[in-house]
């Protein structure tokens, strides 16, 4: 089988040049690098950066802003999070396997960690078991992460309950992390919200959501939120959490559509606000197109926001 590793530094080459390559890894280090006395050194200013940072006397001498760096405080513990239930082996809004676009991203998120000296873990699973692998460093080592992720992502498996992997961790995980949270639309609810500012309150947390795949989308095979395409063309689809048929031809009637969409914006409405009113930082990607950008997005915003 080939390296899931290096699929995603091809991916990271075709679709982010070597400078939005440069500022994925930068924007990856001024979040979470940890901070302390001793000076590292200087790097050219990009856009985003902190202007506390920059070291307006060695700018003046080098004629363009620079930014000082510092030695870590300590190597950060980043803990991969993520769903291998079925719901994840359904179509993404792209027509991907959504646990592909959920590798991508994984395999990115690693692999910066990686390049920063970061050493690098596991929770995952479904509504039967959670898996945990202990975090080390390493590209062998994230490579049979991302090999666990997707050998256990199977339309076979049990349905998605990315709450049962978050408790795993409230219960388990000791000191403070950082948590990178792939998931499902997680839908909304008071338990759950709870459960999150719960973890909020000792570790560092990211989440990006798969989005799912449109109910009928233009074409002639759509496929269903949860669910794929029927294999004999019907373009009937099915959902993955309990197998029942899902018609597609209601779609068709411009109310119906609409009252699906108006479903769609309050349920995405409510998750926001659960993980915003929780501290949580929340992006999107909807294929694997958008897992550089989508990524890049989303450090971003969570810099700006701490």
């Amino acid at each position: 089988m080939a390296s899931l590793l290096q699929r995603v530094k091809s991916k990271m080459a075709i679709y982010a040049h070597r400078k939005a390559r440069g500022m994925l890894d930068g924007e990856y280090g001024s979040v979470f690098r940890g901070r302390s006395l001793d000076f590292d050194d200087l790097r050219a200013y990009v856009p985003g950066d902190e202007v506390r940072d920059i070291d307006w006397k060695a700018s003046a001498r080098h004629g363009s802003p620079l930014i000082r760096r510092y030695v870590a405080v300590r190597r950060q513990t980043v803990l991969l999070v993520t769903d291998t239930g079925r719901n994840m082996a359904a179509v993404a809004k792209s027509g991907e396997a959504k646990k592909d676009i959920a590798v991508l991203t994984l395999g990115v998120l690693g692999y910066l960690a990686h390049r920063h000296g970061d050493v690098v873990g596991l929770v995952c699973g479904d509504s039967s078991i959670t898996r945990s692998l202990p975090a080390k460093g390493g590209e062998q080592h994230l490579e049979r992460l991302l090999r666990h992720v997707d050998a256990h992502t199977t339309l076979d498996g049990a349905p998605s309950r990315i709450q049962d992997q978050l408790q795993h961790v409230a219960r388990n995980v000791k000191g403070r992390h950082l948590l990178f949270v792939v998931a499902d639309e997680l839908p909304a609810d008071a338990a759950t919200g709870q459960l999150l500012r719960r973890l909020r309150a000792q570790h560092e947390i990211l989440w990006l959501t798969v989005r799912d795949a449109d109910l009928a989308p233009s074409g002639m095979e759509p496929a269903d939120s949860h669910g794929t395409a029927d294999a004999a063309g019907t373009g009937d689809s099915y959902s993955v959490a309990d197998s029942a048929l899902l018609a597609w031809q209601p779609a068709a009637s411009a109310a119906v559509a609409a009252a699906y969409a108006t479903a769609v914006a309050q349920r995405d409405a409510d998750r926001k606000a659960m993980l915003r009113a929780a501290g949580i930082t929340e992006g999107e990607v909807a294929a694997s197109d958008d897992v550089i950008t989508g990524l890049f997005a989303l450090l971003e915003r969570h810099r700006r926001a701490g």
